[in-house]
């Protein structure tokens, strides 16, 4: 429900001709309205939520190239090790170091409420990427519409088992809006138009380990699983692939015994598997995007601009989310067979 305040805002919107994007080079953006602004000009401090994820690793490359292309003084980075206690500890620092602006991407989107409000009464904008916090307030988010990542994971599983089955998923953190997003997503699509398909959903905490014992314990009960639903490529593809190996299950999909995969991240080993017929499909978070458009705004934040809710000029659509929250929403392609070589993909861009 959009409070009086969105509403205001909305209106503000409509009014301004001025708001839209077409031909520039910047998303569609204003001068009117929202907080103060800063002083224009800064440091930008960046926390990286993990080193243990082939997605975030590829993230974390690209934000010191994304920086120097912007102009950004961008501080050394910190990595808060997917702990929200330390990167609490790691913001604290980059404030006392200087910092006028955050970008951060809190794994644990209910617990950085504080941290962002005090943040905010200090007029640090922060920016977070991939994560929508649950509280508190943001300058922008940058992410993708992951309740999509749900629905076209089940779309394409449903499709392939053509509506019959089981499918294991591997859930990512469900105190994370991210996993809440895709588990809801998914779980709802599966139940409105593949309802005789049974699905075991599996908690995993972004922990391939945990993944990769539930699906041991899964194959077990169930030998006739034929699908798998990975919500993370980037901390569950090894380890999926090790268990379908020891059991003989990583054969091509020509095969009756071959088990359909889908998966979230669009990862390099990702694309890799799709073409050797081990997993079928991905969606591709774009991990470059993230870095470019989160910078960004935090350097549009430090030049006192403001932004309002319509499309912009990089296939994207930023929206309320409510109070006002403004999220950029990227796109994210389902990657298969027949697109996994398109060069415009960021996984086919890694060196």
């Amino acid at each position: 429900m959009r409070t009086r305040s969105s509403a205001i805002f909305a209106a503000l919107f409509t009014a301004t001709l001025a708001l839209s994007a077409c031909g520039s080079d910047t998303p569609t953006s204003t001068s009117t309205g929202g907080a103060a602004a800063p002083a224009a000009g800064g440091k930008v401090g960046v926390d990286f939520p993990r080193a243990d994820s082939d997605f975030w690793n590829s993230y974390n490359k690209y934000v010191p190239q994304m920086a120097g292309e912007l102009g950004i003084e961008l501080m050394p980075p910190t990595n808060s090790q997917n702990d929200v206690a330390r990167l609490v500890s790691n913001t604290q620092a980059m404030v006392s170091q200087g910092a006028k602006a955050i970008v951060m991407a809190p794994q644990d989107t209910g617990a950085i409420a504080t941290t962002l409000d005090q943040l905010a009464a200090k007029n640090i904008p922060v920016v977070t990427v991939d994560t929508r916090p649950d509280k508190g307030k943001t300058y922008m988010v940058v992410r993708a519409d992951n309740r999509a990542y749900g629905q076209k994971a089940c779309e394409f599983l449903g499709e392939q088992l053509k509506g019959k089955g089981k499918v294991v998923e591997f859930q990512g953190s469900l105190a994370s809006v991210n996993g809440r997003d895709r588990s809801e997503a998914f779980a709802e699509c599966m139940k409105t138009k593949f309802p005789e398909i049974e699905v075991f959903a599996e908690p995993t905490e972004w922990e391939g380990t945990k993944a990769a014992a539930a699906l041991q314990t899964r194959l077990t009960q169930h030998p006739d699983i034929n699908g798998i639903y990975m919500q993370a490529g980037g901390v569950f593809l090894a380890p999926t692939l090790q268990v379908l190996k020891s059991k003989n299950l990583l054969v091509p999909p020509t095969d009756p015994k071959h088990i359909f995969i889908v998966s979230n991240d669009g990862i390099p080993q990702e694309f890799q598997a799709i073409r050797d017929g081990q997993i079928d499909a991905t969606v591709s978070q774009p991990a470059d995007l993230y870095a470019k458009w989160a910078l960004f705004y935090a350097k549009a934040a430090l030049e006192g601009k403001t932004f309002a809710p319509g499309p912009t000029d990089h296939d994207s659509t930023i929206v309320d989310v409510g109070g006002g929250r403004l999220e950029d929403q990227l796109p994210a392609p389902l990657v298969t067979k027949e697109n996994v070589d398109d060069p415009a993909l960021w996984g086919n861009q890694v060196k």
